[in-house]
Parts: C-alpha cells; sequence; structure tokens
C-alpha cells in the first residue's frame, strides 16, 4: 500500500456496554495507560506513516474534536443513535476516494500488525485472529486459501477459523468495489448493521484476503472487562515488546 493511503476510524457509536464508563465521553477517549485508545491508534497509523486521518464521529463529538484538533479530519454521523457502523463507513467513503485502512475506534493492537498488513502482497485484506473458542460476541470469519470466504457473529463458531480485529485496508479499486455495495445497502434502508456485513456481501465477489495477527497483542473493548485487561495486560504488553525493539 502507498504512502498515500487515507485512514477511516469508525468511532461514532455510544458503547452502551460499557456503562457508567462512557456516560459522558466516547469510548475511544477512555484512558489507557498514559495515552487514550484514539491516541494509540492515531500513534500507530503515525508510525506506518499514515498521516491523513478521518475520524466518523457521532456520540459527544465534540470531545473528539476538541481532543484531536487540527491533527485529523472529521466527518459527523448526525444519526448516530439511530444507525450503525455501517452508516458510518458510507459517510466516509463518500467522501475518501482511493487507498483506505479503516478501523473501528475501540481496537487496541501492536502496532507491527498494521505494519504487516500494510505491507501484504494482498491489495485489499484484513486483520485476523485465527483462533478457536469463540462465542456469539465476536465476528467470526471463515478462510479459504488466506481468503475470506464469510464474516460474521451469527457463524457457528465450531466453522469458523477466526475473529475479524477491526483492521482493514482496500485498494483504490477495492474502495469502490466496497462502497458501491455499502451504498447500494444504504439506499435500500440497510442502515442499523455492522459493516462487516458489507465486507461479507462483497467476498462472494471480490477477492478480500485475510492477513493474520501473527500472535502480537490486540483487544477489542466492548465491556467493563475487555477495558481492564487492555490496561492491565495488552497495553503493557505492547509497550514492553515495542521498547524491546
Amino acid at each position: 500500500m502507498s504512502c498515500n493511503a487515507k485512514a477511516i476510524i469508525l468511532a461514532a457509536g455510544r458503547s452502551k456496554r460499557l456503562g457508567t464508563l462512557t456516560e459522558s465521553i466516547p469510548k475511544c477517549l477512555l484512558p489507557l495507560g498514559s495515552t487514550t485508545i484514539l491516541d494509540h491508534q492515531i500513534d500507530n497509523l503515525r508510525q506506518n506513516n499514515i498521516s491523513d486521518i478521518t475520524l466518523v464521529t457521532g456520540f459527544c463529538e465534540s470531545l473528539i474534536r476538541k481532543h484531536c484538533g487540527s491533527s485529523a479530519n472529521f466527518i459527523l454521523n448526525p444519526v448516530f443513535d439511530k444507525t450503525n457502523s455501517i452508516y458510518s463507513l458510507w459517510l466516509a467513503l463518500k467522501e475518501i476516494q482511493g487507498e483506505v485502512v479503516v478501523l473501528n475506534s475501540d481496537v487496541v493492537f501492536h502496532p507491527a500488525m498494521l505494519t504487516n498488513l500494510l505491507e501484504s502482497d494482498y491489495p485489499d485484506a484484513l486483520t485476523v485472529c485465527f483462533q478457536d473458542g469463540m462465542g456469539d460476541e465476536e465476528m467470526k470469519v471463515q478462510v479459504r486459501d488466506d481468503r475470506i470466504y464469510d464474516i460474521s457473529k451469527e457463524m457457528n463458531p465450531e466453522q469458523a477459523d477466526g475473529e475479524n480485529v477491526g483492521l482493514l485496508k482496500f485498494s483504490a479499486e477495492g474502495r469502490t468495489v466496497l462502497f458501491n455495495k455499502v451504498d447500494e445497502l444504504v439506499q435500500a434502508g440497510v442502515v442499523n448493521v455492522w459493516a462487516p456485513f458489507a465486507f461479507k456481501k462483497i467476498c462472494s465477489f471480490f477477492n478480500l484476503y485475510a492477513v493474520s495477527t501473527g500472535g502480537l497483542p490486540w483487544i477489542e473493548i466492548d465491556f467493563p472487562e475487555d477495558l481492564q485487561k487492555a490496561r492491565e495486560e495488552i497495553y503493557p504488553a505492547i509497550c514492553r515488546n515495542v521498547n524491546r525493539k
């Protein structure tokens, strides 16, 4: 992927499952060690030479704008409380052309995971944590010969090969294919589903590949116990690993 790639961070949601932790602050601004989840992601992007960053905001959008200042671009999802991430993605893709990297704003991950994704020979790919023992909560994927075959939370865990991390890249062609499908879905009224619903739709006719996490530390933060694990285990492990290099 070229140095002209642009990043889209989906950060509009209310994050009700975190309870009182996100009553008055968006999830992405929750503290993580000496930083925040969002700053951690932006730092990882910049370490990988991606500086053109757009945040799709909604809940407490003024806090995110104030926090980031001029270091990022912003697109407001004015109906964030009535839609889901597919709609936020649609808003972003309407404005952003060319190569893109798409991130969920609640993922804490080792910067080398992004490096490996960007340097992969596959032009269109998502990062997958290959694992067993998943339940209903994980966004599960099936992979055949490195290609994404299916992606869904509703998938039978026994049929899944791993979990979608929420870190993807699309070539200029892939971005067009994705936008066309997302636009088709939104125009048909499909606005309250996760963005991976669109990934599932395109992988039936377009080559979307899997790039492994390679065992590097990461976590998606949905519940208070996830945030605790991120603070006590995952983020410190990332820092130790990076500092050793």
